[in-house]
Order: C-alpha cells, then sequence, then structure tokens
C-alpha cells in the first residue's frame, strides 16, 4: 500500500513540475502577495472597548471618564480593581485598553500639577491601536481645552502616559505579515488538492487511475501528501521571511506553532480535496477554491475585527479554519504562546479536518459509484 501511495505522490509532484501553469501559480503570486500585504494592508477601526481602572475618588476623574462614556467611539466593557487584572483584561481581549487614573489625579490638578493618565493597551493589532490611541487623545484635548478654560491652565492638565503590550512600538507589519503566513498558505494548499483531481478527469487520466490496484482511500492521501508537503514548505518559508526580512519577533513555541499548521494544512487539505471531487474541470475547481477563498479570508479576522461582524456571521466564522490558525500565529509569534495556551484553537481545527476529509472520501466514493 505504501509503494502504491509513494508512486502515486511521486506522480502528483511530477505533474505539478511539468505543468508549467502550476508552477507558475505556486512561486509567483505568493512572492508578489507577501510583499504587498507586507507593506501595502492598512485597517480601519470601528469602535474601541475599553476597561476602567480607577483609584482617584475625586469629581475630576468621573468628569474625565463621563466624557469617554458620552463618546460613541468607545464602549466600556469592564472596570478594574487592582494591577493584577490588568493583564487579564488586555489578554482575554476584553478590552482594547484600560484607563488607569492614579489615586492623585483629582489632587493634582486641583494644585495645578500635571496629572497623567496611563494608557494600557493591547498593541497586537498596531493599527487599530494606533486609531484607538487618536481617539483617546481627542477627548483628553477636549477635557484639557475644559480645564484649562475653567481654571486658567497656560498647559494640557492631564497627560498621556502610554504602554502597549505585545508591539511597543504599534508596527503594523508586526500584526500583518503573521496573518499572510495563514493567507498564502491556504490559498497554494487549496490550489494543489482543489485541482489535483478535477486535472485528471480533465486530461482523461482519471479512468487509467481507477484501473491500477490503488484504492479510492489510497488515491485520495496520495492526492493530500503533495498539498501538505507544498503547504508546510510554503508557510515554512513565508515565516523566514516574516521573522528574517520583515524584522516579526517569534518569540513563542516553534512545536505550537508546527502543531497548528499541521491541522490548520489537515483541515485545509479535506476542504481542497472536498471540491476537487465535485469538479468536472479544473476551471470548475478553480473557481470553487475561489469561491471558498473569498469569504474565508474575510470571516477570518484578517483584514478586519471579528467583534465588529454581526452576531450570525461571528457564528458563521468558527467553521472557518481560517479563523483558529490566525489565532495560533499571533499568539506564537507576538505573545510567546505555547501548546497549553493554544489548545482551544486546536482542537476545532482537528474536528474541521476531520469532518472535511472524511466528507471529501465520501464525495470521492459517491462519484466514483
Amino acid at each position: 500500500m505504501f509503494a502504491r501511495i509513494l508512486a502515486l505522490v511521486i506522480k502528483e509532484f511530477l505533474a505539478l513540475l511539468r505543468d508549467k501553469s502550476s508552477r507558475a501559480v505556486l512561486i509567483g503570486p505568493p512572492l508578489i502577495q507577501l510583499l504587498v500585504f507586507g507593506y501595502g494592508a492598512t485597517f480601519d477601526l470601528n469602535h474601541i472597548p475599553y476597561a476602567v481602572y480607577n483609584q482617584d475618588s475625586g469629581f475630576t476623574s468621573r468628569e474625565l471618564l463621563g466624557r469617554f462614556q458620552g463618546s460613541s467611539a468607545f464602549r466600556q466593557t469592564a472596570i478594574v480593581h487592582n494591577e493584577n487584572q490588568l493583564a487579564t483584561v488586555i489578554n482575554t481581549q476584553k478590552a482594547l485598553l484600560v484607563l488607569h487614573i492614579g489615586p492623585q489625579f483629582t489632587r493634582d490638578l486641583l494644585q495645578h500639577r500635571p496629572a497623567p493618565v496611563q494608557i494600557i493597551i493591547d498593541g497586537r493589532n498596531s493599527n487599530t491601536a494606533t486609531l484607538a490611541l487618536n481617539d483617546v487623545n481627542s477627548v483628553l484635548l477636549a477635557f484639557d481645552r475644559n480645564w484649562a478654560d475653567r481654571y486658567h491652565w497656560g498647559k494640557p492638565p492631564a497627560q498621556l502616559d502610554i504602554r502597549a503590550w505585545f508591539n511597543p512600538n504599534l508596527l503594523s507589519r508586526w500584526f500583518i505579515v503573521p496573518g499572510i503566513v495563514a493567507l498564502l498558505t491556504l490559498v497554494v494548499t487549496l490550489l494543489v488538492t482543489g485541482l489535483s483531481v478535477a486535472r485528471e478527469r480533465e486530461q482523461g487520466t482519471f479512468d487509467q487511475l481507477l484501473v491500477t490496484p490503488l484504492t479510492p482511500t489510497e488515491i485520495l492521501i496520495g492526492k493530500a501528501i503533495p498539498g501538505f508537503v507544498i503547504g508546510g514548505m510554503e508557510a515554512a518559508f513565508i515565516a523566514l521571511v516574516a521573522v528574517f526580512w520583515f524584522g516579526v519577533p517569534l518569540i513563542g513555541s516553534l512545536l505550537a506553532l508546527g502543531l497548528g499548521l499541521m491541522l490548520f494544512l489537515f483541515a485545509a487539505i479535506g476542504i481542497g480535496l472536498m471540491i476537487s471531487s465535485l469538479a468536472v474541470t479544473q476551471q470548475q475547481g478553480l473557481l470553487g477554491v475561489f469561491l471558498f477563498l473569498v469569504p474565508a479570508i474575510i470571516l477570518s479576522g484578517f483584514a478586519t475585527p471579528i467583534a465588529n461582524m454581526p452576531s450570525p456571521v461571528q457564528d458563521l466564522t468558527y467553521l472557518n479554519p481560517m479563523r483558529y490558525f490566525l489565532v495560533i500565529l499571533r499568539g506564537v509569534f507576538l505573545e510567546g504562546d505555547g501548546l497549553g495556551t493554544l489548545w482551544t484553537q486546536y482542537w476545532p481545527l482537528a474536528i474541521i479536518g476531520l469532518t472535511s476529509m472524511l466528507a471529501a472520501s465520501w464525495l470521492f466514493r459517491h462519484r466514483l459509484a
């Protein structure tokens, strides 16, 4: 059985390497997209969930917080009572930022001393963090102007003290480039597997394959292995470019990243084989791949935060393997996550992969009947 599968795998690689269009699809577009997304992609912000850590009981802190509560750009999601809760609020993404007002805020202002307002912000999505800080600054400037007019200050009374976690310099590239690993790996893997069976049918070699000693299961395994190898090499190459060319830090566990990549490829290959089993021609297979790719990318959290989507759409994202792999990538690259932290992302990927592979196997057998 292993010799038969190996022969089919070699045949698949030869078919890919001999086809000029296949070679162009595997090498050219990923490199171009990597450079375009790495340098040119930007994001927008719709609303800002924030938490409050107020150690001051005076009226000025309540006045400042009232401006945030009355702003349509902000939505308070939590109240922090001690410093130990700060990490939990940011790490679990319950809030994008925490407004920390010190215990001497009111007294400092009444005594004409500058009073700092500390902003602890989640820097994983640097573009979102930068936009949020701009909105925070606009609210603080309005507070400063009002206070300066009332008490005849010649300089801003309240000053921002900003601490960005996970991405201290708020470089958007640190957020975008790890996501490109998932995006391009999904594109290449789906193209390799989604066109494999359709190519056999279109070239007239599918019937020849059926009369060989290979069983349907062995044929599927032989079609899946090239996608696994090529997708893994593509992901490794893009990850190396991310680290050594774009300077994105990789501070987490490589084992956790490798396990996430394996499960993601398992799910992507299953979906690709489903598409390929349904397609009669390569054109149909290509169309099926892109019909899946567009919503998968949009609903992954790569371009827009999932939290900003309507509730029914958020529920739909749980069926998207790219959603989970993005969390794994950004967790390993920026947060230093390990296996224990990411297990909640692993088991959904495993279920999606197992379900898609079983569906692909059933469709393949059904089309043979």
